[in-house]
């Protein structure tokens, strides 16, 4: 008997298993997207790590939902090919630490400058100030970081006897923040005699600083950076 079902052909089945291909990447990609959701919640990339690869995958989705409805559905493995991989976006678009100044907070003076920290006193001095007034119960209760103009940023982090100021190559994750704050308040507790003489010999202090500072300079990065990236993700 005559039936009216259509044969499938070498070709049209090579055809599914593209689509079907297709379809899967799609779906990894959601789940990478999903997981850079979580890992900005919890504080271990960026803004700027954030927008650029989110951007990225959803560009890959859409070109691949694209041409796998299109006549040569095998295009899309090749539309995906960047010249630059997740994890390398991901290294570039870290915050780098550059340099660290710790400022007096009853003469706010510095005490000293660590790395290469390219901020004019005259700059810092009045944010400082403007930090501490009227609002001192808010400025003590956490950490403040600014865009600079050349989009470089100054993180603020309050301490008892001192203000430690970080500056950034980018914006700082929570993470990082995190650690120079943890790294802060050793500082303080470390050096806690001589700060409270407020006569504290800057070449005499424990510097926990110094670690965080020297991995930035060695490797392009700071200490958080394989931490942070977490694998070796290479698409």
């Amino acid at each position: 008997p005559m039936t009216d079902d259509v044969i499938p052909t070498p070709e049209s089945n090579a055809d599914q298993n593209v689509q079907t291909a297709g379809q899967n990447f799609i779906a990894a990609v959601h789940a990478k997207m999903s997981n850079l959701v979580s890992e900005f919640a919890s504080g271990e990339i960026n803004r700027t790590q954030f927008h650029h690869l989110y951007d990225r995958y959803q560009r890959q989705i859409m070109t691949v939902a694209q041409l796998i409805t299109e006549s040569d559905p095998n295009s899309w493995r090749e539309a995906v090919v960047e010249s630059e991989d997740t994890y390398h976006i991901r290294k570039r678009l870290t915050a780098k630490a550059l340099g660290m100044s710790i400022y007096d907070n009853e003469s706010g003076m510095p005490i000293e400058t660590l790395g290469e920290f390219a901020v004019d006193t005259a700059l810092i001095v009045p944010m400082l100030s403007s930090y501490r007034s009227a609002t001192a119960e808010i400025f003590r209760a956490g950490m403040r970081s600014t865009e600079m103009e050349n989009g470089n940023w100054l993180c603020f982090v309050p301490g008892n006897y001192t203000t430690l100021i970080a500056l950034f190559s980018l914006e700082p994750s929570d993470n990082q923040m995190q650690t120079i704050e943890r790294m802060h308040k050793d500082f303080e507790a470390a050096n806690k005699a001589a700060l409270e003489s407020r006569q504290a010999d800057p070449t005499q202090l424990a510097y926990p600083f110094l670690s965080f500072l020297k991995k930035a300079k060695q490797t392009g990065s700071d200490s958080l950076v394989d931490a942070a990236l977490g694998g070796d993700d290479t698409d």
